[in-house]
């Protein structure tokens, strides 16, 4: 992670990484999204917007992200270097598709969705790394956040809560497809309305500190046998503190 990525991502809680995936790779991963047939998600519904399953298909081409090269020492320096997968999803959106309110924030303060700097370095809980698969450009909607409020040291009023209200401080993220965004969950954050002809496709993968977990999800002995790679496996291990090898 070179020095501007780390001043961004202290600064506004969130870096965008250009181009960390080619035209084969990402004809290939949405070729695989295609094949399942997904019904389109509902407007007034939010969850049916979701879904996951796809570190269990045949391919491997969604597992490759977990592990990603280009991801892996961003997530040590944001994370620290023994950190865990803690649970993953997919998101569709349509034209038509409703957001979802701007949730989340540095105060009040959250165990387990956290930044602080302390030792010349940053620590975070929870953190995300969201996979565009199509272009999420202006005018399109998707994800947003307010810049900056992962280090607030006041609650966020409930008026800049909906993402379409909010004018005073409220930006959107935008992604050309296989860019990545990395973000904290501390941040607050949200998604608007998807108003672009093409679908809104991200594949966002969300890991803790090695110690902890924000989700119930625990990974079986089947998709551990799908993992190629010894760092793959070492992210499905459960949280704990003693003796867990650095993932990097």
């Amino acid at each position: 992670m070179n020095a501007e990525e780390k001043y961004l991502f202290d600064l506004w809680g969130y870096v965008n990484i250009e181009g960390v995936l080619g035209e084969d790779e990402l004809a290939k991963l949405n070729a695989l999204i295609d094949a399942q047939d997904y019904p389109d998600p509902a407007d007034d519904n939010i969850h049916s917007q979701r879904f996951g399953g796809f570190l269990k298909w045949e391919d491997e081409a969604f597992r490759n992200l977990l592990n990603h090269p280009r991801i892996m020492p961003c997530l040590a320096e944001i994370v620290g270097p023994k950190f865990r997968l803690d649970h993953v999803y997919g998101i569709l959106m349509k034209d038509g598709n409703p957001g979802g309110t701007l949730h989340g924030g540095g105060t009040p303060y959250d165990p387990s969705q956290y930044y602080v700097f302390r030792n010349d370095r940053m620590y975070n809980g929870l953190t995300v790394v969201s996979w565009a698969l199509t272009d999420m450009l202006p005018g399109h909607g998707g994800f947003c956040c307010i810049p900056g409020s992962h280090k607030s040291n006041y609650p966020c009023p409930p008026q800049f809560r909906p993402v379409a209200e909010n004018k005073t401080c409220m930006a959107p993220v935008h992604q050309k497809a296989g860019d990545v965004v990395i973000f904290t969950e501390a941040l607050t954050h949200g998604t608007l309305p998807w108003t672009a002809s093409h679908q809104r496709r991200s594949i966002l993968f969300k890991y803790s500190p090695g110690h902890a977990s924000w989700g119930r999800e625990r990974y079986d002995e089947a998709l551990l046998n799908l993992m190629s790679e010894e760092d793959q496996k070492l992210m499905l291990e459960p949280p704990y503190v003693s003796h867990r090898k650095p993932v990097v």
